[in-house]
């Protein structure tokens, strides 16, 4: 438990949910409550890092005024007890990596209404001046019955209009196999650098790994800003034509040529096929049989 105790405040620790280098995200009840919550917190030798502290601070601040059914809730950022940590709504769920990884068949029949609540949720997102800087499969947590929820509003920052310029010396953020040409850059954010993103998303949602891997970082990087982008219909000849050319836009370099927000997208989105015929739910019992083949 964190310090070795049950209790940070009122707060009684029930369950470590998720384990991180710099934070833990704890399941929990305040002292004399019923409903559980769960709790970001930092990890105690983290508690001098002013970087990762402001970060929560931020993640509150982004995520509190947000109120939409495929957002995480965010109540508070809370400093008073031993760690500073962010309360918010305890969903307990897979994120889409670890389905990805361990039983991405059994998510196949869900991903059309993954990718549409995803992209809701974003849109959502963007419509209140936010750019979210992380997508990622990590970032979307999904129920057994394909109820999803966006977390992780760390880095997100204020949507800028024109192109901009550079940061200015800022941090650039991220993750390297999702990023947009621009946030490579470092260049001002907007809604069609998550899009991209996005994109990038949708393509290992269907593939089973993300558009571009690398040796080593630099090389990744370089993929994103100058290679082709890849075909999903050679990776899964069960993706339509116009889905694959629909991600493809969504990735293109320059962010003039991608939708140029989330609702445009997902008219387009609504009017084509992902799959080229439906795709049913695998029984578990298909996946007992797999197994002992194996």
């Amino acid at each position: 438990m964190v310090s070795g105790r049950d209790f940070l405040g009122p707060y009684r620790l029930i369950r470590l949910v998720r384990a991180g280098q710099q934070t833990q995200v704890w399941e929990t009840v305040k002292d004399g409550e019923t409903e559980r919550i769960a709790m970001k917190l930092l990890v105690r030798d983290q508690i001098k890092n002013k970087e990762e502290i402001a970060q929560l601070k931020h993640e509150a601040m982004v995520g509190v005024p947000l109120q939409h059914p495929n957002i995480i809730d965010i109540y508070e950022f809370n400093f008073e007890y031993e760690l500073p940590f962010v309360a918010m709504e305890l969903f307990n769920a897979r994120n889409l990596k670890q389905d990805l990884r361990e039983q991405s068949d059994r998510i196949a029949h869900l991903v059309p209404d993954i990718i549409k609540q995803a992209a809701e949720a974003l849109g959502y997102l963007h419509l209140k001046g936010w750019v979210h800087c992380d997508v990622k499969p990590d970032n979307f947590l999904v129920k057994d019955d394909g109820t999803l929820k966006l977390i992780d509003f760390s880095i997100a920052q204020k949507a800028k209009k024109g192109l901009g310029g550079l940061f200015g010396g800022r941090k650039i953020q991220g993750t390297r196999s999702y990023m947009s040409p621009e946030q490579i850059r470092g260049r001002a954010m907007d809604p069609r650098s998550d899009i991209y993103s996005f994109g990038c998303v949708m393509f290992e949602l269907l593939a089973g790994r993300p558009p571009y891997t690398a040796v080593n970082p630099n090389e990744l990087l370089t993929k994103h800003l100058k290679a082709a982008i890849p075909s999903l219909a050679t990776m899964n000849e069960a993706v339509t034509p116009e889905f694959t050319a629909l991600v493809q836009k969504m990735m293109s370099k320059e962010r003039d040529q991608r939708h140029p927000d989330m609702n445009t997208f997902l008219k387009e989105f609504h009017s084509i096929r992902v799959y080229r015929t439906g795709m049913k739910p695998v029984a578990p019992a298909e996946f007992e049989e797999a197994d002992e083949d194996e």
